[in-house]
């Protein structure tokens, strides 16, 4: 029989290096150049520059930001589900 309280210090654990993954992939960043395009995101998916011939282009960038949550709040949703089926 497993023991409770190990599950939730295990949970715990994963939480924590859940935490340090994030926040280390937070400061890396990427960036890519497509013919007059640059785009510069950071490891944890956040768009923090879109330029069009130079120019910094506010829109596009929110635009990518909200379909990239969008995106994985459906993936969180289908975890959490897939993890709902598996108790």
């Amino acid at each position: 029989m497993m023991n409770p309280f190990k599950m939730l210090g295990d949970v715990n654990q994963m939480r924590k290096q859940a935490a340090q993954i994030q926040a280390a992939l937070e400061q890396e960043e990427f960036e890519v150049i497509q013919g007059n395009v640059r785009l510069v995101i950071t490891g944890n998916q956040n768009v923090k520059t879109v330029e069009v011939d130079g120019v910094a282009n506010e829109a596009l960038k929110q635009a990518f930001n909200d379909a990239i949550k969008a995106s994985q709040k459906a993936a969180a949703g289908k975890l959490a589900e897939i993890s709902k089926n598996m108790q």
